[in-house]
């Protein structure tokens, strides 16, 4: 089931690990979310938000989560 509260955690999650660690969902490349769609997306809710991240992007919809950035920060160990 969708959760809006996802959207403010996509706006503000740092990526926990990898080549992006330390930026935000949002500004995650898009063709890093397009590897991962065909490589497999990690297990628990960091996949989940980057499934979600990768949806957004392919669609052309990041201008709706930056305004929600700065709006509640969320950190990995908070998921």
């Amino acid at each position: 089931m969708f959760d809006p509260e996802n959207l403010i955690k996509i706006a503000n999650m740092k990526m926990p690990f990898g080549k992006y660690k330390n930026r935000t969902l949002i500004e995650l490349p898009e063709p890093y979310l397009v590897w991962f769609a065909r490589q497999g997306f990690p297990q628990g809710q960091i996949g989940e938000l980057l499934q979600l991240t990768y949806e957004i992007k392919v669609n052309g919809l990041e201008k709706l989560i930056y305004p929600l950035q700065g709006e509640q920060k969320v950190t990995p160990d908070q998921m």
